[in-house]
């Protein structure tokens, strides 16, 4: 390379850097010639260290919201993984997940699942409407209803029917049909979960607007009576559990364990209000204490509320006036909420729940204990006390024997149970007789009374099969038969006369038995956690009645065909 080159990139590099130079002796000028140079100089490398500082503690924070958005997640990974394995397990009540078919009415407010495996888009995880107050999760629930009615024969009730008194074809009813549109079924409930300690705690209340109606109800605004159908406290603790409250009586079947919510009992797929012939059933208020050894067994006792009932009015109490006065004010026909009852029902149980090859098996037994007292005042002013201890017997079993396809069956005999079959038949009659070292004669005098319990039983078999995700198809068969019990009337002088049920000329509301006989079909249009549920649910029935006593040419029974379709959305 020659020297003329080296000397003209040297100058021209010289050139360059001569602007720099510059500025530098200008600044190294303005630095000497400024009175106040040294503190502006400092007060720009305070704020340069201060924006520092500012970035290294803005970095800092990120950090640590990195580490925190971590563990969060891991949390979240640990609740799934934790929530994916008790969804195989079966809960200490003997709850099973298993997948099952469930009332048609979906879920009310029950914390137990009513499938292992849903739908994705079908059944929700959590209820969209729960919120918290304090500690403890509420959660709404309930349906709204819009239901068409079709009787062949005029029952002469505005929602569930009066099995008992179907009318007969002698009557204007039994020639007349009915049809009735009502959203009265329509349902809210409303449940409320705490934890604390060892104690596990559930409030339940559930309400419907199928209350006492005023007599004009269906005149103008159609106003139904807003009414207490469920309203308890349960309370789990280890393998105890205690429950206090109005609930579905133990001897109403299960579907699994000795649960109290509604998607765990079986009281039919049937819209109709008042269920199924063959049903053992009330809601009561009352006490319970179980004990669940295993995830398989439950067992306990309930104390229930009682009632001495002597039918829908086809009790015929001893025609002497003091006799008949003094005892309808005791036993209950329908028509008194004050009876003198001797002691609570008695309702011990035990149930058993597995699965067969993923399928689920339900079983229980449970027994009654029920009381009677009656007291009444013979010639002479003495009073005397009676009292009478009835008994019963139910069983039941729920079997998925084909996936998705269940059988239902359930058997109930008592001495003195039949108010659990819908009050179709009376508990206990009073018979008269002679009166402690008396004899009784026309009019009462020296005239006592005697209780006898009637004899009743029932029973239901069917199967529910859920088809499709969507399609639910239902069919059962129920019965119901009530003994006579009856003696004749020795404080009367008339020929031919008794006291009891079904006596020879008694009223044809004296049941020996009744029947029903019901197909069903509910279609579920959609599903969504997020939206709730719309269906269509639909049953056809046919009923018959017969009495203990038929006259010469009257019919043997009544009969009734009855249909139901009903519009209904779940909540969320």
């Amino acid at each position: 390379m020659s020297t003329s080159v080296l000397t003209t990139r040297k100058n021209s590099t010289m050139t360059r850097m001569q602007p720099c130079t510059a500025g530098m002796s200008r600044w190294n000028t303005l630095s000497t010639s400024t009175p106040n140079s040294g503190s502006e100089a400092s007060s720009i490398a305070n704020e340069v260290k201060k924006l520092q500082e500012a970035m290294a503690s803005q970095q800092k924070a990120i950090t640590e919201q990195q580490q925190k958005i971590a563990e969060q997640q891991a949390e979240i990974e640990k609740l799934k993984h934790q929530q994916n394995g008790q969804e195989q397990t079966v809960s200490r009540s003997g709850d099973s997940q298993a997948a099952r078919v469930v009332n048609a009415s979906l879920n009310t407010g029950s914390p137990i699942n009513v499938s292992a495996k849903p739908p994705q888009d079908t059944q929700p995880k959590e209820s969209p409407l729960s919120f918290k107050i304090g500690g403890a999760d509420f959660t709404p629930g309930g349906f709204l209803d819009f239901t068409t009615i079709f009787r062949s024969t005029n029952t002469g009730n505005p929602g569930g029917t009066n099995f008992f008194a179907i009318p007969f074809s002698t009557a204007v009813a039994g020639h007349l049909t009915e049809t009735r549109l009502t959203a009265a079924n329509s349902r809210l409930s409303l449940k409320a979960h705490e934890k604390f300690g060892k104690n596990d705690v559930t409030g339940y209340a559930e309400m419907d607007f199928l209350g006492n109606d005023a007599a004009n109800v269906e005149v103008s605004t159609n106003s139904h009576t807003f009414r207490q159908r469920l309203y308890f406290v349960d309370v789990k603790r280890d393998k105890f559990e205690f429950l206090a409250g109005q609930a579905w009586s133990w001897l109403t079947p299960n579907r699994v364990g000795s649960s109290p919510y509604p998607s765990d009992i079986f009281y039919s797929q049937n819209e109709d209000f008042n269920y199924q012939v063959g049903l053992t059933w009330t809601r009561a208020p009352q006490v319970r204490f179980i004990y669940h050894p295993n995830e398989h067994w439950s067992m306990g006792v309930a104390l229930e509320n009682p009632e001495q009932f002597g039918g829908q009015g086809e009790l015929t109490f001893p025609a002497a006036p003091t006799l008949n006065a003094q005892l309808a004010g005791q036993i209950d026909q329908a028509n008194i909420s004050s009876t003198p009852n001797l002691h609570p029902d008695f309702i011990p149980k035990v149930t058993y729940d597995t699965d067969f090859s993923g399928k689920h098996f339900h079983a229980e037994v449970a027994g009654l204990l029920s009381g009677f007292k009656t007291t009444n005042q013979i010639t002479g002013g003495a009073f005397v006390t009676h009292t009478k201890e009835g008994e019963g017997v139910s069983a039941a079993i729920n079997y998925e024997f084909v996936k998705n396809v269940h059988f239902v069956a359930n058997g109930f005999y008592s001495n003195g149970g039949a108010r659990y079959l819908f009050g179709s038949g009376p508990d206990v009659v009073a018979l008269p007789t002679n009166a402690p070292g008396a004899t009784c004669v026309v009019g009462g005098a020296g005239c006592d009374v005697r209780l006898s319990l009637v004899h009743s039983g029932s029973g239901i078999a069917g199967v529910e099969a859920q088809v499709t995700p969507k399609t639910l198809l239902f069919g059962y068969y129920g019965g119901e038969y009530f003994q006579r019990n009856f003696a004749a009337d020795i404080t009367t002088a008339t020929p031919g006369k008794f006291a009891g049920f079904g006596f020879p000329g008694s009223a044809n509301s004296n049941n020996r038995a009744v029947q029903e006989g019901t197909f069903g079909w509910t279609q579920t249009f959609w599903k969504h956690q997020q939206y709730g549920a719309l269906q269509l649910i639909t049953q056809a029935s046919y009923l018959t009645r017969s009495p203990w006593f038929v006259a010469a040419g009257a019919p043997k029974n009544a009969h009734l065909t009855m249909g139901w379709v009903n519009l209904r959305y779940v909540l969320p």
